[in-house]
This record gives structure tokens, sequence and C-alpha cells, in this order.
């Protein structure tokens, strides 16, 4: 019956032979050359000089290596060294047949194998590979636990510009207190995301974080939604249910869209918010909770206050630490880390090879509007990379809206009778001038709202008309 082959060592592992003896040293050494790197030692001054300098997977060390001065056991003392420099090192004892008691007594004091001279080489490289595969293994682990707390937090809002600062800055000081927060900013920006982070960051991170899009219940069942009702409250309530006030007990409640609320739960949740307490639907008994709340709306408040549509004095309550969120167009700076990440996520999610970013592409990005903000930016990227088979992506697959952006090197202003529309570059001049008559024509010759109807910048619209030589 033939041997299973056995499965490759992750990309070779670095591996420290201690021994004093250089035969057995060179024995080891072409036993393990061709699976890992291997470095050699003959003292604990030596593997310890090497341990420090890092890189280091798997240890192999004789157990009776010469005594110190004081007569401890060098071979032990290597063991703890290497624990102190790296605690999830694998070190692996090299010991007699006659000292068995002397190798467990090393494996409890944290050696992860041994085996016995004279060694037989399959077992050897058995338990190395072994010992390297549970190292690999825990770096990439440790890797994804620290891409995950990356994530977490104001870790996952990428950018650096100064608009995005000033949120961040303000939102850091509140996270750490129960104040309430409102988020403003238009739809896509990240006010949900936003919210996360400052719970995450916040005392109560361990405890539940619960989002509602009051602009996605239904009229007659939202106070169900968010306080709950008892068996029998309406038709079809046929047991008892929490609501979403009682499931964020001890975190955070996160309310989107605040702004859709009927005048008569606005009244619900001020007394809410005044008093932390409420009854269920249908139900006598006050319940008590300790929740943070976050709410957030792409509506002026202020003006839905003006209007009559939205309580003053709830307004007031949800007004504790406002914060806007910067539309994508206002933090500019941030597109090329942004859509290189969101790139890189839907290469991952679709098993594709990653691109790189052609900078034609990136000239685009910065030309346009972002009406839709991060979320459509994230949707454009997946569109690119799942389209583009290449090792790049570039502005072959932009949408119609976003061709205007594309400028070729060579492109001169072109007159109506003036670009060849034969050559690519004349049909892209003629393309963008159809474009823009167009865009003036809906909008009765409004310059700024053809080019917000464009998704583009009014100074770039304006000097498009001039290039372009539209009367």
């Amino acid at each position: 019956m033939t041997e299973p082959t056995p499965e490759p060592a992750p990309d070779k592992a670095t591996v420290l032979v201690v021994d004093d003896d250089q035969v057995l040293r060179r024995q080891l050494f072409w036993a393990l050359d061709a699976e890992h790197h291997v470095l050699e030692a003959d003292s604990r001054a030596s593997a310890i000089a090497q341990l420090r300098g890092g890189g280091v997977q798997v240890v192999l060390c004789d157990l009776h290596l010469p005594p110190d001065l004081d007569g401890i056991s060098e071979g032990l003392a290597v063991i703890e060294a290497a624990r102190a420099a790296r605690p999830s090192i694998p070190v692996v004892v090299i010991t007699g047949s006659n000292s068995r008691q002397t190798a467990l007594e090393a494996i409890r004091c944290g050696a992860y194998g041994f085996f016995e001279k004279p060694f037989d080489e399959a077992e050897v490289t058995h338990i190395v590979r072994q010992a390297a595969r549970v190292r690999h293994l825990e770096e990439e682990n440790l890797k994804l636990r620290a891409s995950l707390l990356a994530c977490r937090g104001f870790g996952r809002l990428l950018g650096s510009s100064p608009a995005l600062e000033r949120i961040m800055k303000q939102a850091r000081a509140v996270a750490s207190t129960s104040a309430t927060v409102l988020l403003t900013g238009e739809n896509g920006t990240g006010k949900e995301m936003l919210a996360r982070a400052v719970h995450e960051e916040s005392p109560r991170a361990d405890g539940p974080f619960v989002a509602v899009s009051c602009a996605a219940l239904p009229e007659d069942l939202i106070e169900s939604e968010l306080f709950g009702h008892e068996r029998g409250a309406f038709t079809g309530a046929t047991q008892a249910k929490m609501g979403r006030f009682e499931l964020a007990d001890g975190g955070t409640l996160f309310l989107d869209e605040i702004g859709e609320l009927s005048q008569a739960v606005q009244v619900k949740l001020l007394r809410v918010l005044q008093e932390r307490a409420f009854e269920r639907l249908g139900g006598t008994k006050t319940l008590n909770v300790d929740i943070r709340l976050v709410a957030a709306s792409n509506r002026d408040l202020e003006q839905e206050v003006e209007e009559g549509r939205f309580r003053r004095d709830l307004f007031y309550r949800l007004n504790v630490v406002p914060l806007q969120l910067p539309a994508l167009r206002e933090r500019r700076e941030d597109l090329p880390i942004l859509a290189a990440h969101f790139a890189a996520k839907a290469a991952d999610k679709h098993v594709r090879a990653p691109a790189a970013l052609d900078p034609e592409l990136l000239e685009a990005l910065q030309e346009y509007d972002w009406p839709g903000n991060v979320r459509e930016l994230e949707n454009l990227m997946e569109r690119l990379v799942v389209l583009t088979t290449g090792s790049r992506l570039g502005t072959e697959f932009l949408p119609e809206k976003m061709l205007l952006i594309r400028r070729p090197a060579a492109a001169t202003a072109a007159s109506d009778n003036g670009s060849d529309e034969t050559t690519l570059e004349g049909a892209m001049l003629a393309l963008k001038r159809r474009l823009l008559i167009n865009a003036m024509q809906a909008e009765g010759g409004n310059k700024a709202a053809a080019a917000k109807r464009l998704g583009i910048s009014r100074s770039y619209f304006h000097r498009l008309i001039g290039e372009l030589n539209i009367g």
C-alpha cells in the first residue's frame, strides 16, 4: 500500500537547529533543507542572538547542551529564551533515548514536541513540518485578527481629507460618552458606518448594535417594531414580541431616516429619550432600558421643524451632538484610496486577481460629482472589476454619464463640423457634445441644472462648453 504524499509545508519556514554536535547539525540540515530555510547554532548564546534577529518560525534544540557556569541546562534555557522572544514559536526538543522523562518535562515547559537520538529523518521532517504549519496558521490568525480590528471602529472609515478628519475628531470625542448623536448628510455618505464606529469605540462596544431604517418600516408596524407588543395587541399578534429598544438594551440603537417618523411615534420616542422608559403596544408594564441613541437623516431636520413636519422638542433632544458627514465630492482627496479599497474588496468577492487602477480612470473619478456618494463609488468599482478581464481597471466600462470625463491626451476643441467621427477621438468629442447639448435642452438652457443632471461639477461643465465650442 502506497503511503499518502505529505502535504507541502507553507512557504518555506525558517528553522533554527541548536546543537553542539556539528555532525548532528549537518544531518538535520540535509534532512530539512529541501522544505525549510535552516539556520544553525552551537550554543545558547548563538541561538538567542539569532532568535532576537527575528524571522525564526521553528526551533530544534538538543536538551543536553553543555550546562552553563551555574549548572543550568542550556537546552531548557533555549526553550525559555525562544518562548520569551516569541511566545507562540514552536520548539521541538532532541533528546537521548534514556531521558524521556526530561523530554516530557520540556513539553510541560512549552515545547511543541520531541524526538529521540538516533533519529529517523522521516519522523523529524514530519514533526518540523507540522510545527511549521501550526506556526503559519497562528501567524495567519494574528493577521486576520489585526485586519478585523482595523476594520472595526474608526478604522473602517477610509480617508485622510480635512473634511473627513474634522468629523472623525468630533466622533472620537463623543464615542467615549453616552451622548445622543445626530448624523446628517446625503444618502450614501456612510452614516450607518459612522454610527457603528461610534458604538465600537464606546464603552458599550460589547453590547448590541441595533439598526432600524425608519423609512423601510410600514406606518402601521413601526410602533410595534420600535417598542414591541403584547399578545393580542392587534390582529395577528399571537405572542408577545420585544421591540428594538429592548433588543438594544445595554448597547446602541441606530435610527436611520428618523425624519420619516409620524408625529404620533415622535411623541412616544420623545418620552423614551426623556425617561428611558416605555410600554409595549397593548401593554401596561413600564419597561426601562439603558441605550445610547444615534439617529440619522438625509433631510434638513431644522427645515422640517419650521415646516411643522418634525417636533421641535424632539429635534432638540436628538441634536445633542450633530455630525454632518461630507459628500464624496467634498473629499476628493480620498477617492484613490477608496477606489483601490473597493476594487480589492470586489476582486476578493468575485475571486478575481487584484487589478491596478489606470491613471485615466482616477482622473475620471476625480472629475465626477458622485451624487450617490461612497455607495455609488463602491458599486461602480465592483462593476469595473466584474467586467474587466485585464490586469488594469480603465475607463472602458464607465457609465455613459461619466464618459464626459474621458479626455484623450491629443484631444482638441471641436466645433459642430470640426470633429471627425470616423476616429475614436472624434467619436468621443461628438459624444461629449451630444451629451452636453441634450442635458442643456432637457434643463431649458440652465447650465447649473444640466451639470447636476450629468453628475459633474459646474466648473468642469463650463470648461467642456469652452473646449467643445458649444454656443
